[in-house]
């Protein structure tokens, strides 16, 4: 055996389909892509979420709903969380560079404290914003809460 010799097994290859080479290839003509039309032209794409003409799916549903784009979102912590921040790293501030450093929040979060849970030390805490039973909670124990601008 031999270099020149060699051949692919038997039915193991296909011949390609050689289209719009003439009509003695068997396709030629139209190519087969039938008669006319946009599908039989090049670079034909059929629309997106294209349903034959029906209505499309998101024209039949009704539109719902409002998005505000003057929505300032904020990241929770509740006052459990800051609890277990102070019995954990014994600190009585916390601010919005500690809650970073501690990995809780990202930098370019807003912090809301929230009035979840129960507060047993006096903290003195900055954050963007407060909820009404967190601030009086943080206050009732003579700590001071200071809002600062996003």
């Amino acid at each position: 055996m031999e270099l020149h010799n060699l051949k692919p097994a038997a039915g193991s290859t296909k011949r390609t389909k050689r289209i719009a080479r003439g009509q003695g290839s068997g396709h030629g003509g139209t190519s087969t892509k039938g008669h006319k039309g946009d599908k039989s032209r090049a670079g034909h794409k059929r629309k997106r979420n294209f349903e034959g003409g029906q209505m499309p799916l998101q024209m039949r549903l009704p539109k719902v709903g409002f998005k505000n784009l003057n929505r300032v979102a904020y990241v929770g912590v509740n006052l459990s969380r800051l609890q277990e921040i102070v019995d954990k790293y014994q600190i009585d501030t916390i601010d919005i560079a500690t809650l970073v450093a501690k990995g809780i929040v990202k930098k370019t979060d807003n912090v809301k404290i929230l009035g979840a849970g129960e507060l047993n030390v006096k903290l003195h805490v900055t954050a963007h914003a407060f909820s009404e039973t967190a601030k009086q909670a943080i206050e009732q124990l003579g700590g001071s809460v200071n809002i600062v601008k996003a």
